[in-house]
């Protein structure tokens, strides 16, 4: 489980093969102190919840499948970007953000960028699958961000366009602040949000 608040920027070096056909691994460079990274170790990449094969003095491998690579940014990584990461929350850690699974929903594309008093604002719009999941005042997480909803408008398409602030801390701290349009993020609807509507929308649910 992670929380949202990244705790490093890290870089793309190598992109290759995975070891099953279709998929591919990532090595990474990182601040972190690797040799605290034992292998199997979680590490929210951009959103994504991802385990360590492989480490040496400032740099981590991962591995996605080609699921992975559909569902989410990851097919389109290349050497030098830009990553957010996130080390797994440990018990007693504090949760800053709100519980973040690392499991990305879909993505949603950038739509909007312009500056708002101290802050940068950003629009997006998700597809209609994630729509309902989205609610103004509620969380998010994109890129593996937590962040609250602004506002949120259904289109006749059924995707939800729903804007966001990045405060200038944020900006230096993730890669946020590099967004523009027609970029796409990964992106993870709340927790809650997925078991409230499971159980609305059951055949059985009854309220009693």
């Amino acid at each position: 489980m992670f929380t949202g608040i990244i705790t490093d920027i890290g870089r793309v070096r190598v992109v290759s093969a995975g070891d099953k056909a279709h998929d591919a691994r990532f090595e990474i460079t990182t601040t972190y102190d690797t040799s605290e990274l034992a292998d199997g170790a979680s590490v929210c990449c951009s959103g994504v919840c991802l385990t360590v094969v492989a480490r040496g003095p400032g740099w981590f491998a991962v591995e996605a499948s080609a699921e992975t690579l559909a569902a989410t940014t990851l097919g389109e990584w290349r050497p030098d970007r830009r990553i957010n990461l996130e080390r797994a929350l440990k018990a007693g850690d504090e949760l800053g953000g709100h519980i973040v699974s690392g499991h990305v929903d879909g993505t949603a594309e950038t739509i909007e960028r312009r500056p708002e008093g101290g802050s940068l604002r950003l629009v997006f719009v998700a597809p209609g699958p994630l729509a309902r999941f989205i609610a103004a005042k509620g969380s998010l997480a994109i890129d593996g961000v937590s962040l609250t909803v602004n506002e949120v408008t259904d289109r006749a398409d059924g995707a939800a366009v729903f804007g966001v602030n990045i405060i200038p801390h944020t900006q230096a701290a993730s890669t946020l602040g590099e967004l523009i349009p027609g970029r796409r993020v990964n992106l993870e609807v709340d927790t809650l949000a997925r078991y409230v509507s499971r159980l609305i929308l059951a055949p059985n649910f009854a309220v009693s």
